[in-house]
């Protein structure tokens, strides 16, 4: 899960002298993938973050062979560079290199769907299952999880992004984007988890100004259901990585 900037800035503010907090991007299957630095992201790229760009995860490390492809939910057997998107679009992060699995310990099927075999070196690229984009720099932009994509009637919405835009609100500690109904005819429904101690009684003013906020950007104005939730499901062992997968069918309960 990314780290949050005010995180990084109380770390910040604890060292001294050029010391800087790094913040590795990778999976299981391919680490270290990207790095960046907490000088950079408390400068320049937390603002864009804020305003729905996505989470900069900084630029692939030396040796590897990083591209940004269609987004897909099949098996790609085979590289082809026409799988590449243009730089700013957002696709399927793919990574190739010396640090990258080959293939998933008999899982045959997950193997094909998270592999794509490189005819011209025998070498193959993994998919990350993550969305972003390339900027102008060079630097990679963290838009999401695959699979968490909201496919509504007018678009695909972008979790990471979405969600960065709500979390400005001074009573949000997170949010989580999810979709309800069938992809390609989905509901956007952001989940709120708001700050301990926020009264109650103020839920109502919060609400009506989140629907200020998304309406303020243009990757936010269809979002026009909000719920709040107590304390968002999360993977026991780092208390970040939301289960989106248990809000949304919380989600669709609540609208039904």
């Amino acid at each position: 899960a990314p780290v949050p900037p005010k995180v990084l800035a109380r770390f910040a503010d604890m060292l001294s002298g050029e010391a800087q907090v790094f913040t590795p991007y990778g999976a299981t299957e391919a680490l270290p993938v990207c790095s960046i630095g907490s000088d950079e992201i408390l400068a320049d790229t937390r603002y864009a973050t804020d305003r729905g760009r996505g989470v900069c995860v900084g630029r692939p490390v030396p040796g590897l062979d990083l591209e940004i492809i269609t987004i897909s939910d099949e098996p790609i057997a085979q590289w082809q560079d026409d799988l590449k998107v243009a730089d700013g679009e957002i696709g399927e992060i793919v990574v190739k290199g010396p640090q990258v699995t080959r293939s998933y310990f008999n899982r045959a099927e997950s193997t094909a769907l998270g592999k794509i075999e490189c005819p011209t070196d025998g070498k193959f690229y993994h998919r990350m299952g993550d969305l972003g984009y390339r900027d102008d720099q060079g630097r990679i932009w963290f838009c999401g999880r695959k699979a968490h994509r909201v496919i509504t009637a007018a678009g695909t919405l972008f979790t990471i992004p979405c969600e960065a835009i709500f979390n400005t609100h001074k009573d949000v500690f997170r949010t989580a984007l999810v979709g309800v109904g069938v992809p390609g005819e989905q509901t956007p429904v952001l989940c709120v988890e708001l700050e301990k101690g926020t009264d109650t009684a103020t839920v109502e003013r919060i609400y009506r100004e989140l629907l200020e906020i998304g309406a303020g950007h243009d990757v936010t104005r269809n979002i026009k259901r909000v719920l709040f939730h107590p304390a968002f499901p999360v993977d026991i062992r780092h208390n970040a990585k939301i289960f989106r997968e248990k809000l949304a069918v919380w989600a669709g309960e609540k609208l039904a």
